[in-house]
Protein backbone atom coordinates (compact mmCIF):
# COMPACT_ATOMS: atom_id res chain seq x y z
CA UNK A 1 0.00 0.00 0.00
CA UNK A 2 1.13 3.08 -0.82
CA UNK A 3 2.15 6.19 1.39
CA UNK A 4 -0.38 8.36 2.85
CA UNK A 5 -0.36 12.04 0.80
CA UNK A 6 1.34 14.88 1.90
CA UNK A 7 3.98 15.41 4.96
CA UNK A 8 7.59 14.36 4.72
CA UNK A 9 9.08 11.14 3.13
CA UNK A 10 11.79 9.29 5.36
CA UNK A 11 15.15 9.92 4.23
CA UNK A 12 16.59 6.47 3.92
CA UNK A 13 20.22 5.43 5.53
CA UNK A 14 22.57 5.52 2.27
CA UNK A 15 23.83 1.76 3.18
CA UNK A 16 22.47 -1.45 4.77
CA UNK A 17 23.84 -3.84 6.98
CA UNK A 18 23.36 -6.56 4.55
CA UNK A 19 25.13 -5.08 1.75
CA UNK A 20 28.59 -4.29 4.20
CA UNK A 21 29.72 -7.91 4.31
CA UNK A 22 31.32 -8.10 0.91
CA UNK A 23 33.14 -4.91 1.04
CA UNK A 24 36.83 -4.15 1.26
CA UNK A 25 38.28 -1.89 3.61
CA UNK A 26 38.72 0.97 1.11
CA UNK A 27 34.93 0.10 -0.27
CA UNK A 28 34.31 0.67 3.15
CA UNK A 29 35.76 4.30 3.48
CA UNK A 30 34.26 5.02 -0.23
CA UNK A 31 30.59 4.59 1.43
CA UNK A 32 30.92 8.35 3.22
CA UNK A 33 32.73 10.40 0.46
CA UNK A 34 33.96 13.96 1.07
CA UNK A 35 34.03 17.05 -1.05
CA UNK A 36 35.95 19.62 0.09
CA UNK A 37 35.94 21.53 -3.13
CA UNK A 38 32.31 21.45 -3.91
CA UNK A 39 29.40 22.25 -1.47
CA UNK A 40 26.89 19.10 -2.02
CA UNK A 41 23.12 17.90 -1.38
CA UNK A 42 21.57 15.22 0.51
CA UNK A 43 22.60 13.08 -2.40
CA UNK A 44 25.81 14.26 -2.74
CA UNK A 45 25.18 16.27 -6.05
CA UNK A 46 27.30 19.19 -6.37
CA UNK A 47 25.62 22.59 -5.84
CA UNK A 48 27.96 24.62 -7.88
CA UNK A 49 29.32 25.08 -11.61
CA UNK A 50 32.98 25.43 -11.29
CA UNK A 51 34.29 25.47 -14.60
CA UNK A 52 37.67 26.69 -13.95
CA UNK A 53 38.24 22.80 -11.55
CA UNK A 54 38.91 19.48 -13.09
CA UNK A 55 38.42 18.41 -9.57
CA UNK A 56 36.72 14.54 -9.54
CA UNK A 57 33.77 13.84 -9.36
CA UNK A 58 31.89 16.38 -9.70
CA UNK A 59 34.16 18.60 -12.50
CA UNK A 60 36.09 16.13 -14.13
CA UNK A 61 32.28 14.25 -15.00
CA UNK A 62 31.22 17.63 -16.56
CA UNK A 63 34.45 18.21 -18.64
CA UNK A 64 34.86 14.71 -19.86
CA UNK A 65 31.15 14.53 -20.93
CA UNK A 66 31.31 17.90 -22.87
CA UNK A 67 34.65 16.85 -24.26
CA UNK A 68 33.20 13.17 -25.46
CA UNK A 69 29.88 14.69 -26.96
CA UNK A 70 32.00 17.37 -29.03
CA UNK A 71 34.53 14.88 -30.39
CA UNK A 72 31.10 13.22 -31.51
CA UNK A 73 30.45 15.97 -32.98
CA UNK A 74 33.58 16.74 -34.85
CA UNK A 75 33.65 13.53 -36.34
CA UNK A 76 30.01 13.38 -37.34
CA UNK A 77 29.91 16.94 -39.29
CA UNK A 78 33.67 16.64 -40.23
CA UNK A 79 32.51 15.97 -44.23
CA UNK A 80 29.75 18.31 -44.07
CA UNK A 81 31.82 21.50 -45.06
CA UNK A 82 34.06 19.86 -47.15
CA UNK A 83 30.68 19.04 -48.83
CA UNK A 84 31.41 20.48 -52.69
CA UNK A 85 34.73 19.22 -53.03
CA UNK A 86 33.49 15.75 -52.03
CA UNK A 87 30.72 16.16 -53.87
CA UNK A 88 32.88 16.24 -57.08
CA UNK A 89 35.22 13.90 -55.68
CA UNK A 90 32.85 10.96 -55.74
CA UNK A 91 30.71 12.54 -58.06
CA UNK A 92 27.53 12.80 -55.71
CA UNK A 93 24.15 14.78 -56.96
CA UNK A 94 22.45 16.90 -54.68
CA UNK A 95 20.02 14.07 -53.92
CA UNK A 96 22.56 11.32 -52.41
CA UNK A 97 24.84 14.20 -50.42
CA UNK A 98 21.51 14.94 -49.23
CA UNK A 99 20.62 11.36 -48.47
CA UNK A 100 23.88 11.05 -46.60
CA UNK A 101 23.33 14.00 -44.31
CA UNK A 102 19.81 12.08 -43.34
CA UNK A 103 21.41 9.21 -42.76
CA UNK A 104 24.14 10.61 -40.65
CA UNK A 105 21.22 12.37 -38.33
CA UNK A 106 18.86 9.38 -38.52
CA UNK A 107 20.80 6.41 -37.66
CA UNK A 108 21.59 7.33 -34.19
CA UNK A 109 17.85 8.26 -33.50
CA UNK A 110 17.26 4.32 -32.01
CA UNK A 111 21.01 4.44 -30.28
CA UNK A 112 19.72 7.14 -28.58
CA UNK A 113 16.68 6.09 -27.33
CA UNK A 114 18.66 3.03 -26.65
CA UNK A 115 21.26 4.71 -24.15
CA UNK A 116 18.72 5.58 -21.53
CA UNK A 117 18.85 2.27 -20.49
CA UNK A 118 22.81 1.45 -21.43
CA UNK A 119 23.08 4.22 -18.98
CA UNK A 120 20.38 2.84 -16.58
CA UNK A 121 22.25 -0.64 -16.37
CA UNK A 122 25.79 0.27 -17.27
CA UNK A 123 26.74 4.40 -16.46
CA UNK A 124 27.45 6.68 -18.40
CA UNK A 125 31.09 6.23 -18.29
CA UNK A 126 30.87 3.06 -20.15
CA UNK A 127 28.08 4.51 -22.28
CA UNK A 128 30.15 7.55 -23.66
CA UNK A 129 33.82 5.58 -24.22
CA UNK A 130 31.91 2.78 -25.62
CA UNK A 131 30.48 4.49 -28.55
CA UNK A 132 33.54 6.67 -29.50
CA UNK A 133 35.55 3.72 -29.13
CA UNK A 134 33.60 1.98 -31.27
CA UNK A 135 32.69 3.65 -33.87
CA UNK A 136 36.55 5.19 -34.24
CA UNK A 137 37.13 3.17 -37.04
CA UNK A 138 34.22 4.23 -39.26
CA UNK A 139 35.34 7.65 -38.87
CA UNK A 140 39.38 6.72 -39.85
CA UNK A 141 37.55 4.95 -43.07
CA UNK A 142 35.49 7.44 -44.02
CA UNK A 143 38.67 8.44 -46.68
CA UNK A 144 38.43 5.18 -47.94
CA UNK A 145 34.91 5.71 -49.61
CA UNK A 146 34.40 5.63 -53.39
CA UNK A 147 31.00 6.25 -54.11
CA UNK A 148 28.11 7.32 -52.95
CA UNK A 149 26.50 4.41 -51.26
CA UNK A 150 29.89 3.39 -48.84
CA UNK A 151 29.66 7.29 -48.32
CA UNK A 152 26.48 7.24 -46.85
CA UNK A 153 27.18 3.73 -44.71
CA UNK A 154 30.16 5.25 -43.20
CA UNK A 155 27.99 8.83 -42.80
CA UNK A 156 25.58 6.86 -40.66
CA UNK A 157 28.02 5.04 -38.88
CA UNK A 158 30.10 7.53 -37.55
CA UNK A 159 26.71 9.39 -36.63
CA UNK A 160 25.56 7.32 -34.10
CA UNK A 161 28.45 8.13 -31.81
CA UNK A 162 25.95 11.36 -31.33
CA UNK A 163 24.08 9.21 -29.19
CA UNK A 164 26.81 10.40 -26.54
CA UNK A 165 24.42 13.42 -25.75
CA UNK A 166 22.58 11.54 -23.37
CA UNK A 167 25.28 9.78 -21.98
CA UNK A 168 26.37 13.74 -21.31
CA UNK A 169 22.84 15.12 -20.03
CA UNK A 170 22.76 12.06 -18.12
CA UNK A 171 25.61 12.16 -16.48
CA UNK A 172 25.29 16.11 -15.31
CA UNK A 173 21.77 15.31 -14.06
CA UNK A 174 23.40 12.55 -11.35
CA UNK A 175 26.33 14.82 -10.82
CA UNK A 176 24.59 18.26 -10.29
CA UNK A 177 21.61 20.18 -7.83
CA UNK A 178 18.32 21.43 -8.97
CA UNK A 179 20.03 24.73 -8.62
CA UNK A 180 22.24 24.40 -11.14
CA UNK A 181 21.34 21.53 -13.28
CA UNK A 182 19.96 23.30 -16.28
CA UNK A 183 23.08 25.15 -16.25
CA UNK A 184 25.49 22.04 -15.82
CA UNK A 185 23.37 20.25 -18.68
CA UNK A 186 23.12 23.74 -20.72
CA UNK A 187 26.98 24.14 -20.70
CA UNK A 188 28.21 20.73 -21.33
CA UNK A 189 25.62 20.34 -24.01
CA UNK A 190 26.50 23.64 -25.24
CA UNK A 191 30.53 23.21 -25.49
CA UNK A 192 30.23 19.58 -26.92
CA UNK A 193 27.78 21.36 -29.62
CA UNK A 194 30.25 23.72 -30.35
CA UNK A 195 32.47 20.89 -32.24
CA UNK A 196 29.88 21.25 -35.01
CA UNK A 197 31.34 24.96 -35.63
CA UNK A 198 34.51 23.70 -34.43
CA UNK A 199 34.75 21.40 -37.66
CA UNK A 200 33.08 23.55 -40.03
CA UNK A 201 35.85 25.79 -39.49
CA UNK A 202 38.69 22.91 -38.79
CA UNK A 203 38.38 20.39 -41.48
CA UNK A 204 38.44 23.10 -44.65
CA UNK A 205 41.95 24.24 -42.61
CA UNK A 206 43.32 20.90 -42.80
CA UNK A 207 41.73 20.08 -46.36
CA UNK A 208 43.77 23.19 -47.55
CA UNK A 209 47.02 22.68 -45.93
CA UNK A 210 47.45 18.86 -47.18
CA UNK A 211 46.21 20.41 -50.50
CA UNK A 212 48.64 22.75 -50.46
CA UNK A 213 51.64 20.06 -50.19
CA UNK A 214 50.49 17.58 -52.25
CA UNK A 215 48.15 19.06 -54.48
CA UNK A 216 45.99 16.29 -55.04
CA UNK A 217 42.27 17.90 -54.73
CA UNK A 218 40.50 14.28 -54.66
CA UNK A 219 42.78 12.89 -51.75
CA UNK A 220 43.60 15.73 -49.19
CA UNK A 221 40.41 15.73 -48.00
CA UNK A 222 40.37 11.74 -47.41
CA UNK A 223 44.07 12.49 -45.56
CA UNK A 224 42.41 15.18 -43.40
CA UNK A 225 39.67 12.71 -42.03
CA UNK A 226 42.15 10.91 -39.99
CA UNK A 227 42.88 13.65 -37.54
CA UNK A 228 38.98 13.22 -36.23
CA UNK A 229 39.23 9.49 -35.68
CA UNK A 230 42.42 9.92 -33.80
CA UNK A 231 40.96 12.18 -31.78
CA UNK A 232 37.92 10.40 -31.15
CA UNK A 233 40.17 7.44 -30.09
CA UNK A 234 41.72 10.16 -27.73
CA UNK A 235 38.49 11.36 -26.15
CA UNK A 236 37.02 7.54 -25.64
CA UNK A 237 40.21 6.58 -23.70
CA UNK A 238 40.34 9.31 -21.58
CA UNK A 239 36.56 9.14 -20.55
CA UNK A 240 37.04 5.41 -19.85
CA UNK A 241 40.02 5.65 -17.42
CA UNK A 242 39.39 9.35 -15.94
CA UNK A 243 36.12 9.25 -15.13
CA UNK A 244 33.01 8.27 -12.32
CA UNK A 245 30.01 7.53 -13.25
CA UNK A 246 28.38 8.94 -9.80
CA UNK A 247 29.16 11.22 -6.89
CA UNK A 248 29.22 8.28 -4.78
CA UNK A 249 31.55 6.42 -7.37
CA UNK A 250 31.05 3.63 -10.16
CA UNK A 251 28.10 2.32 -11.00
CA UNK A 252 29.11 -1.03 -10.12
CA UNK A 253 30.00 0.07 -6.38
CA UNK A 254 26.33 1.52 -6.35
CA UNK A 255 24.40 -1.26 -6.67
CA UNK A 256 26.51 -3.31 -5.16
CA UNK A 257 25.89 -1.23 -1.69
CA UNK A 258 22.24 -0.83 -2.65
CA UNK A 259 22.65 2.54 -3.10
CA UNK A 260 21.46 2.46 -6.76
CA UNK A 261 18.31 0.52 -7.93
CA UNK A 262 18.86 -2.23 -9.99
CA UNK A 263 16.04 -0.86 -12.37
CA UNK A 264 14.25 -3.19 -14.66
CA UNK A 265 15.01 -1.88 -18.37
CA UNK A 266 11.66 -3.19 -19.66
CA UNK A 267 9.19 -1.62 -16.91
CA UNK A 268 10.95 1.68 -16.72
CA UNK A 269 10.84 1.40 -20.19
CA UNK A 270 6.88 1.06 -20.40
CA UNK A 271 6.95 4.21 -17.39
CA UNK A 272 8.68 6.42 -19.68
CA UNK A 273 6.87 6.04 -22.76
CA UNK A 274 3.61 6.49 -21.03
CA UNK A 275 4.36 9.48 -20.01
CA UNK A 276 2.80 12.28 -22.59
CA UNK A 277 5.36 15.24 -21.39
CA UNK A 278 8.48 13.26 -22.53
CA UNK A 279 6.80 13.23 -25.94
CA UNK A 280 6.07 17.00 -26.30
CA UNK A 281 9.57 17.50 -24.95
CA UNK A 282 10.94 15.06 -28.06
CA UNK A 283 8.97 17.38 -30.41
CA UNK A 284 10.20 20.63 -29.19
CA UNK A 285 13.64 19.24 -29.07
CA UNK A 286 13.04 17.88 -32.73
CA UNK A 287 12.67 22.07 -33.73
CA UNK A 288 15.45 23.64 -31.47
CA UNK A 289 18.69 20.75 -31.63
CA UNK A 290 17.52 19.31 -34.92
CA UNK A 291 17.03 22.65 -36.67
CA UNK A 292 20.90 22.84 -35.31
CA UNK A 293 21.71 19.77 -36.86
CA UNK A 294 19.99 20.61 -39.98
CA UNK A 295 22.08 24.12 -40.32
CA UNK A 296 25.40 21.99 -39.60
CA UNK A 297 24.27 19.83 -42.63
CA UNK A 298 23.39 22.58 -44.90
CA UNK A 299 25.36 25.91 -44.38
CA UNK A 300 28.43 25.73 -45.80
CA UNK A 301 27.53 24.61 -48.73
CA UNK A 302 24.15 27.23 -48.79
CA UNK A 303 27.32 30.09 -48.85
CA UNK A 304 29.10 28.47 -51.19
CA UNK A 305 26.44 27.60 -53.63
CA UNK A 306 24.41 31.16 -53.33
CA UNK A 307 26.64 33.45 -52.18
CA UNK A 308 30.14 32.74 -54.20
CA UNK A 309 32.00 32.79 -51.65
CA UNK A 310 35.41 30.19 -51.84
CA UNK A 311 35.27 26.73 -49.57
CA UNK A 312 37.71 28.80 -46.92
CA UNK A 313 35.11 31.06 -46.58
CA UNK A 314 31.89 29.01 -46.54
CA UNK A 315 32.99 26.91 -43.50
CA UNK A 316 34.19 30.44 -41.34
CA UNK A 317 30.35 31.75 -42.15
CA UNK A 318 28.94 28.01 -41.11
CA UNK A 319 31.48 27.82 -38.15
CA UNK A 320 29.60 30.51 -36.19
CA UNK A 321 26.85 29.07 -36.40
CA UNK A 322 28.16 26.69 -33.77
CA UNK A 323 30.53 28.49 -32.41
CA UNK A 324 27.50 30.29 -30.61
CA UNK A 325 27.66 26.97 -28.14
CA UNK A 326 30.39 28.44 -26.21
CA UNK A 327 27.71 30.48 -24.00
CA UNK A 328 23.80 30.24 -26.01
CA UNK A 329 23.06 27.23 -24.57
CA UNK A 330 24.40 27.87 -21.54
CA UNK A 331 22.31 31.29 -21.53
CA UNK A 332 19.00 28.96 -22.04
CA UNK A 333 19.68 26.90 -19.17
CA UNK A 334 20.97 29.68 -17.01
CA UNK A 335 18.00 31.20 -17.48
CA UNK A 336 15.45 28.35 -16.83
CA UNK A 337 17.39 27.77 -13.36
CA UNK A 338 17.02 31.72 -12.82
CA UNK A 339 13.11 31.61 -13.52
CA UNK A 340 12.68 28.17 -11.63
CA UNK A 341 13.82 30.36 -8.23
CA UNK A 342 11.93 33.24 -9.15
CA UNK A 343 9.04 31.18 -10.52
CA UNK A 344 9.52 27.80 -9.92
CA UNK A 345 8.34 24.97 -13.10
CA UNK A 346 6.01 27.48 -14.82
CA UNK A 347 8.65 29.93 -14.74
CA UNK A 348 10.84 27.24 -16.94
CA UNK A 349 8.17 26.50 -18.90
CA UNK A 350 7.55 30.05 -20.22
CA UNK A 351 11.29 30.95 -20.60
CA UNK A 352 11.06 27.57 -22.86
CA UNK A 353 8.11 28.64 -24.88
CA UNK A 354 10.07 32.43 -25.32
CA UNK A 355 13.21 31.44 -26.76
CA UNK A 356 11.81 28.44 -29.17
CA UNK A 357 9.19 31.59 -30.50
CA UNK A 358 11.97 33.69 -30.87
CA UNK A 359 14.13 30.75 -32.57
CA UNK A 360 11.50 30.58 -35.22
CA UNK A 361 10.95 34.11 -35.90
CA UNK A 362 14.99 34.58 -36.55
CA UNK A 363 14.81 31.52 -38.73
CA UNK A 364 12.17 33.09 -41.12
CA UNK A 365 14.34 36.07 -40.73
CA UNK A 366 17.58 34.65 -42.36
CA UNK A 367 15.68 33.03 -45.49
CA UNK A 368 13.55 36.12 -46.29
CA UNK A 369 17.05 37.80 -46.41
CA UNK A 370 18.80 35.84 -49.24
CA UNK A 371 20.02 38.62 -51.21
CA UNK A 372 22.35 39.77 -48.53
CA UNK A 373 25.01 38.49 -47.39
CA UNK A 374 25.45 40.29 -44.39
CA UNK A 375 22.15 40.40 -43.61
CA UNK A 376 21.86 36.43 -43.43
CA UNK A 377 25.05 36.06 -41.88
CA UNK A 378 23.32 38.59 -38.96
CA UNK A 379 20.13 36.91 -38.86
CA UNK A 380 21.72 33.59 -38.93
CA UNK A 381 24.06 33.85 -36.07
CA UNK A 382 20.47 35.61 -33.85
CA UNK A 383 19.32 32.45 -35.46
CA UNK A 384 21.60 30.65 -33.64
CA UNK A 385 22.09 32.43 -30.32
CA UNK A 386 18.43 31.08 -29.52
CA UNK A 387 18.26 27.69 -31.08
CA UNK A 388 21.06 26.75 -28.68
CA UNK A 389 19.17 28.61 -25.89
CA UNK A 390 16.26 26.74 -26.43
CA UNK A 391 17.83 23.36 -26.08
CA UNK A 392 19.42 24.35 -22.50
CA UNK A 393 16.31 25.20 -21.84
CA UNK A 394 14.12 21.88 -23.19
CA UNK A 395 16.95 20.22 -20.47
CA UNK A 396 16.25 22.52 -18.14
CA UNK A 397 12.97 21.03 -17.63
CA UNK A 398 13.98 16.99 -18.55
CA UNK A 399 15.35 16.35 -15.44
CA UNK A 400 12.15 16.80 -13.88
CA UNK A 401 10.03 14.80 -15.47
CA UNK A 402 10.40 11.42 -14.16
CA UNK A 403 12.22 10.55 -10.71
CA UNK A 404 12.98 6.83 -11.78
CA UNK A 405 13.59 7.18 -15.88
CA UNK A 406 15.56 9.80 -16.44
CA UNK A 407 17.90 7.85 -18.90
CA UNK A 408 14.76 6.90 -20.69
CA UNK A 409 13.29 10.27 -21.04
CA UNK A 410 16.81 11.79 -21.72
CA UNK A 411 17.25 8.99 -24.49
CA UNK A 412 14.37 9.79 -26.18
CA UNK A 413 14.05 13.40 -26.02
CA UNK A 414 17.88 13.52 -27.28
CA UNK A 415 16.66 11.34 -30.20
CA UNK A 416 13.74 13.64 -30.86
CA UNK A 417 16.37 16.30 -31.96
CA UNK A 418 17.82 13.77 -34.66
CA UNK A 419 14.80 12.75 -35.71
CA UNK A 420 13.40 16.44 -36.38
CA UNK A 421 17.13 16.88 -38.47
CA UNK A 422 15.85 13.46 -40.77
CA UNK A 423 12.36 15.96 -41.22
CA UNK A 424 13.70 19.21 -42.37
CA UNK A 425 16.70 17.49 -43.77
CA UNK A 426 13.72 14.98 -46.01
CA UNK A 427 11.29 18.09 -46.54
CA UNK A 428 13.19 20.92 -46.96
CA UNK A 429 16.45 20.31 -48.54
CA UNK A 430 16.51 16.76 -50.25
CA UNK A 431 15.14 17.98 -53.44
CA UNK A 432 15.10 20.59 -55.96
CA UNK A 433 11.83 21.78 -55.22
CA UNK A 434 12.46 24.65 -52.48
CA UNK A 435 15.09 26.72 -52.85
CA UNK A 436 17.58 26.36 -50.18
CA UNK A 437 16.29 29.79 -48.49
CA UNK A 438 12.38 28.86 -49.11
CA UNK A 439 13.14 25.90 -46.94
CA UNK A 440 14.84 27.69 -44.08
CA UNK A 441 11.54 30.35 -43.99
CA UNK A 442 9.15 27.18 -44.19
CA UNK A 443 11.60 25.28 -41.09
CA UNK A 444 11.38 28.72 -39.44
CA UNK A 445 7.24 28.99 -39.77
CA UNK A 446 6.93 25.16 -38.26
CA UNK A 447 8.92 26.27 -35.36
CA UNK A 448 6.78 28.85 -34.34
CA UNK A 449 3.92 26.46 -34.65
CA UNK A 450 5.68 23.72 -32.63
CA UNK A 451 6.44 26.21 -30.28
CA UNK A 452 3.19 26.21 -29.28
CA UNK A 453 3.13 22.85 -27.76
CA UNK A 454 4.99 23.77 -24.35
CA UNK A 455 1.18 25.05 -23.25
CA UNK A 456 0.54 21.66 -23.14
CA UNK A 457 3.22 20.67 -20.11
CA UNK A 458 1.27 20.44 -17.06
CA UNK A 459 3.21 19.16 -13.97
CA UNK A 460 0.40 18.58 -10.88
CA UNK A 461 2.75 19.61 -8.18
CA UNK A 462 3.99 22.56 -9.87
CA UNK A 463 2.07 23.77 -12.86
CA UNK A 464 2.09 24.51 -15.92
CA UNK A 465 2.61 27.92 -18.23
CA UNK A 466 -1.71 28.80 -17.70
CA UNK A 467 -2.59 27.38 -14.63
CA UNK A 468 -1.24 26.94 -10.69
CA UNK A 469 -0.50 23.18 -9.40
CA UNK A 470 -3.21 20.76 -8.82
CA UNK A 471 -4.93 21.13 -5.52
CA UNK A 472 -3.64 18.47 -2.82
CA UNK A 473 -0.94 17.25 -5.22
CA UNK A 474 2.59 17.10 -3.30
CA UNK A 475 6.06 15.92 -5.20
CA UNK A 476 5.77 12.56 -3.64
CA UNK A 477 2.26 12.19 -4.68
CA UNK A 478 3.27 13.04 -7.95
CA UNK A 479 6.12 10.84 -8.44
CA UNK A 480 5.50 7.67 -6.40
CA UNK A 481 3.28 6.77 -9.43
CA UNK A 482 6.03 5.37 -11.08
CA UNK A 483 6.15 2.19 -8.37
CA UNK A 484 4.19 -0.47 -7.73
CA UNK A 485 2.88 -0.92 -4.42
CA UNK A 486 5.00 -3.84 -3.62
CA UNK A 487 7.73 -2.13 -4.65
CA UNK A 488 6.94 0.34 -2.00
CA UNK A 489 6.84 -2.36 0.23
CA UNK A 490 10.06 -3.27 -0.40
CA UNK A 491 11.66 0.04 0.05
CA UNK A 492 12.25 0.64 -3.47
CA UNK A 493 10.92 4.53 -3.54
CA UNK A 494 13.73 5.27 -0.84
CA UNK A 495 16.05 5.21 -3.52
CA UNK A 496 14.45 8.39 -5.07
CA UNK A 497 13.62 9.97 -1.28
CA UNK A 498 15.89 12.60 -1.50
CA UNK A 499 15.43 13.34 -4.99
CA UNK A 500 11.45 14.08 -4.46
CA UNK A 501 12.71 16.02 -1.21
CA UNK A 502 14.90 18.28 -3.36
CA UNK A 503 12.87 18.69 -6.44
CA UNK A 504 10.40 20.89 -4.08
CA UNK A 505 12.42 23.53 -5.24
CA UNK A 506 10.46 23.65 -8.01
CA UNK A 507 7.25 24.64 -6.57
CA UNK A 508 6.03 28.22 -6.55
CA UNK A 509 7.83 30.62 -4.15
CA UNK A 510 4.24 31.02 -2.42
CA UNK A 511 4.44 27.58 -1.18
CA UNK A 512 8.02 26.59 -1.08
CA UNK A 513 9.37 25.03 2.27
CA UNK A 514 12.72 25.22 1.09
CA UNK A 515 15.40 27.27 2.62
CA UNK A 516 16.24 30.24 0.12
CA UNK A 517 18.98 30.16 -2.19
CA UNK A 518 20.80 33.43 -0.64
CA UNK A 519 20.26 32.05 3.12
CA UNK A 520 21.75 28.68 2.30
CA UNK A 521 24.44 30.50 0.15
CA UNK A 522 25.11 32.68 3.28
CA UNK A 523 25.25 28.79 5.02
CA UNK A 524 27.65 27.35 2.79
CA UNK A 525 29.92 30.48 3.23
CA UNK A 526 30.42 30.21 6.61
CA UNK A 527 30.73 26.08 6.65
CA UNK A 528 33.61 26.83 4.22
CA UNK A 529 35.14 29.29 6.51
CA UNK A 530 34.63 26.80 9.61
Amino acid sequence: MAPPHGGMMEVPRPVSNANLTNLTEEELQALNPKFPYMPVDSENKGKQLKIWSFAAPHMRAFHLSWIGFMQAFISTFSAAPMGPVIRDSLSLTKKELANAGIATVTAVVFMRVAMGPICDKLGPRYGMAGLLLIFAPATLCLGLTNDGTNFLIARMFIGITLATFVTCQYWNSIMFNNRVVGLANATAGGWGNLGGGITQFLMPLLFTAVNSSSGLIFRSWRYAMLIPGSLQICAGTAILYLGQDMPGGQYRFMKKTGQLEDKSVLQIFKLGVLNYRMWVLVILYAFCFGVELTMNEIAATYFFDYFGVNLKVAGAIASSFGLMNLFARSIGGGLSDWASRKFGMRGRLWNLWALLFLEGMMCIGMGQLNKSLAGTITFMILFSLFVQASEGATYGVVPFTSARCMGIIAGFVGAGGNAGASVNLAIWFRSAKYETYEGITYMGILIVCVSMLTFTLHFPPWGSMLFGPTKGVTEKDYFLREFTADEIADGKDQKVAKWILNSESERPPSIRTEVPAEEEDDAEKAEEKK
